[in-house]
């Protein structure tokens, strides 16, 4: 009884850990289906040879400690600074993580900047707080980069997934194209506000611990390209296999075009109901994202942040294009091969 217990326990295991993805069982049918027709075995679907992100050692920005003395530090409780001195060098404050850090740093400034409008001019702090105030600033790029690309929750975004996303859930987008468009638009304000003098209130600051816990369980991003990258590869397999074998598909004026229409009717019923939507799902998301993704990059790097040569890589392959671009030939490759057997077998367009 026991050991009968132990297999069904088993046996359950297996099913429910080893689940199929949705995603890949619909492609693996379609390619399955298109070579049963062929008579031909299905090529192995290579692996993926894409860039990973990179470790966060190879990322990380150093940043300098701006300290200011105890006694000098207690003076600046008339203006609300020292509250926040305070509280950065708490155990907590100490241990923050990298969206804190660049909440306090914001508001650190934001306060800063109040302390030297309403202080005596002929305070000695001045002097030294007016240096503090231009050392912040020009820090602000590092700290915003390390929270980015090296804080836990936005890292995780750009971590490779390992499955298909689902063609019913793609569970973060929302949160993330909100989030990076809100840091888009931060950055620019916080690069640009010496010279358009945008407000930063304390509202806009606070919105980062917002999104922060928006995203903090999803890994949506990492998802979308890796789903992008492994779909070109198999769309390119498929592909292939359907080119090299296309002269032997027959079609003519009174020649049997049975197989022909076989091969018709599984691209009406798999591409073209369901995987072609899917693709433009795809699509339409990554590039609603890529733009906000390629912009927040591209604008810290123009603070004299050098990225590593990995990161470069990365960044030039998912955020400035080249997955789109190799993802829309594969598309369109495709696409082109079905062009080419309708026109051949004169099958009209649509349902027949």
């Amino acid at each position: 009884m026991k050991r009968l217990l132990l297999l069904v326990m088993l046996c359950l295991f297996v099913v429910t850990g080893c689940k199929e993805n949705p995603t890949e069982a619909l492609l693996d049918t379609y390619q399955q289906r298109l070579t049963n027709i062929l008579d031909v075995e299905p090529d192995t679907i290579p692996p993926l040879d894409i860039p990973s992100y990179p470790q966060t050692h190879a990322l990380k920005q150093p940043i300098a400690d701006i300290t200011i003395g105890l006694l000098n530090a207690y003076e600046l409780r008339q203006c609300g600074l020292f509250q926040l001195i305070a509280e950065r060098n708490s155990v907590l404050g100490k241990v923050q993580d990298k969206t804190r850090r660049l909440r306090y740093e914001l508001l650190f400034l934001k306060q800063l900047e109040y302390c030297l409008n309403v202080l005596d001019s002929t305070d000695p702090l001045q002097h030294q707080l007016k240096d503090i105030y231009h050392q912040k600033q020009q820090q602000l790029p590092q700290v915003i980069w390390n929270m980015v690309f090296t804080g836990q929750e936005w890292q995780q975004q750009f971590t490779l997934g390992h499955q298909l996303l689902s063609p019913q859930q793609f569970g973060g987008y929302i949160e993330n194209l909100a989030a990076f468009d809100y840091l888009e638009t931060l950055t620019t304000t916080i690069i640009s506000r010496h010279i358009f003098q945008y407000p930063l209130t304390t509202n806009n600051i606070e919105l980062l611990l917002y999104h922060q816990q928006q995203i903090h369980n999803t890994q949506y991003i990492g998802q979308l390209f890796y789903s992008i990258a492994r779909i070109t590869t198999i769309m390119n397999t498929i592909t292939n296999q359907l080119t090299t074998h296309e002269q032997t598909v027959m079609c003519g004026k009174n020649i049997n075009q049975q197989q022909a229409q076989y091969l018709r009717n599984v691209f009406y019923k798999y591409y073209a109901n369901d995987i072609q939507p899917y693709l433009s799902k795809l699509d339409s998301q990554y590039q609603q994202l890529q733009p906000h993704l390629n912009n927040l990059y591209t604008t810290l790097v123009q603070q004299q942040i050098p990225p590593s040569t990995t990161m470069n890589l990365y960044a030039r392959y998912y955020f400035q294009g080249e997955l789109l671009r190799q993802f829309h030939q594969a598309t369109h490759d495709h696409v082109h091969y079905w062009q080419r057997l309708f026109k051949r077998c004169q099958f009209k367009i649509g349902r027949q």
